[in-house]
C-alpha cells in the first residue's frame, strides 16, 4: 500500500464535540467501524487496516484521540479520565450520524474501548481488542513484580514536567525507540517521522502523557460492567509490555468473547501482523 492509495481514499474532517474538537479521518461506505489508536500514536497507526476495511465494505473512521496530533489538547488531568474519553467516542458516532458502531482499540486506545460499552452500551455493537488487558485482568497483572516492571513508564510518567521533557528530547527519539520495539513488520522510517510529526504538535505530549495521569489520579466513577456485545481480543504473545497471561478476560466480564494469539508478534500488532489483524477483523465483523 503506497501513502497515494491511502491518501485517495480517505478525507480529513474534524468533530466539534462537547468539549474537544477531534480530527479524524472517513472512507468507505456501510457499517461504521471506528478505530482508536494508541500511546503514542494517531490515526495513521491503522493505515494497514483502514484500507482494508473500506475495500470489504465499511464505513472507516479513525480519530486523533483528545491530546493527540490535530485534535484539541484540553489542559488538567481531569480532561483525559476515563469518562470523558468514552463520552468523546459516543459522540463522534453520532457527528457522523450513526447510532452504533463496531469499535477497534489498540493499547490506550483499546482501555477506551474496553470501557465505551460499559459505559454508552448501546454505541458498540461489537468489540474488537488488540493487545490490551480487560480492566479487570490488569488490575490483578499490576498487583504482580513480573507486570510492574513492565510498566514501569506508567509510574513514570506520574513525576511532573520531566516526562515531557524526555518525550520532547533529540527530536523526539523516546517516540522512535518505543515503536522501534518489534518482532515483526518494522516501521517505516516514513512512519517513524509522521509519528515524530504528530508528537511534535504544541502540547501533544503533555496531552498523550495524562492518558496515565488521569488513571492514576481520576479513576473512572462507575464499576466495571459485563460486556454484552460480541468481543475479539487479537494479542501477539511477544508483547514487551503486557504479559501473554492477561490476553484472555475472565468470562465472570466478557461472557462472548474470543481470543486470537499471534506467537511471536509484538504491542504493535497491527502493524506488525496487519494481515493476520485484517483477517481477524474482517471474519469476526461477517
Amino acid at each position: 500500500m503506497t501513502e497515494e492509495t491511502l491518501d485517495g481514499r480517505i478525507t480529513h474532517k474534524f468533530a466539534d464535540l462537547s468539549d474537544v474538537r477531534l480530527h479524524y479521518v472517513e472512507g468507505g461506505e456501510g457499517q461504521l467501524v471506528v478505530l482508536l489508536h494508541g500511546f503514542p500514536e494517531f490515526w495513521y497507526a491503522w493505515k494497514h487496516q483502514i484500507i482494508a476495511l473500506i475495500d470489504a465494505g465499511y464505513r472507516v473512521v479513525a480519530p486523533d484521540m483528545r491530546g493527540y496530533n490535530l485534535s484539541s489538547k484540553p489542559t488538567g488531568v481531569y480532561n483525559y479520565s476515563m469518562d470523558k474519553l468514552c463520552r468523546d467516542v459516543k459522540e463522534l458516532v453520532e457527528f457522523v450520524g450513526e447510532d452504533s458502531c463496531y469499535l477497534v482499540g489498540h493499547d490506550w486506545g483499546a482501555a477506551v474501548a474496553w470501557a465505551t460499552p460499559m459505559f454508552h452500551p448501546e454505541v458498540v455493537s461489537k468489540l474488537a481488542i488488540c493487545n490490551v488487558p480487560h480492566p479487570a485482568r490488569f488490575a490483578k497483572a499490576l498487583r504482580t513484580f513480573r507486570q510492574l516492571r513492565k510498566s514501569w513508564y506508567m509510574f513514570f510518567f506520574q513525576i511532573p514536567f520531566i516526562p515531557e521533557r524526555y518525550m520532547n528530547a533529540n527530536d523526539h527519539v523516546a517516540v522512535k525507540k518505543a515503536i522501534s520495539i518489534t518482532k515483526g513488520k518494522k516501521f517505516s522510517e516514513e512512519d517513524k517521522q509522521k509519528y515524530v510529526e504528530a508528537a511534535s504538535q504544541p502540547g501533544a505530549a503533555t496531552g498523550a502523557i495524562n492518558y496515565y495521569r488521569a488513571a492514576f489520579r481520576s479513576p473512572a466513577s462507575f464499576k466495571w460492567q459485563k460486556i454484552e456485545c460480541p468481543t475479539m481480543v487479537v494479542w501477539g504473545t511477544g508483547d514487551p509490555f503486557l504479559g501473554e497471561e492477561m490476553a484472555e478476560p475472565s468470562p465472570k466480564w466478557v461472557p462472548d468473547c474470543t481470543v486470537h494469539k499471534l506467537p511471536g508478534i509484538g504491542h504493535w500488532v497491527q502493524n506488525e501482523a496487519p494481515e493476520e489483524v485484517n483477517q481477524h477483523l474482517l471474519e469476526f465483523f461477517g
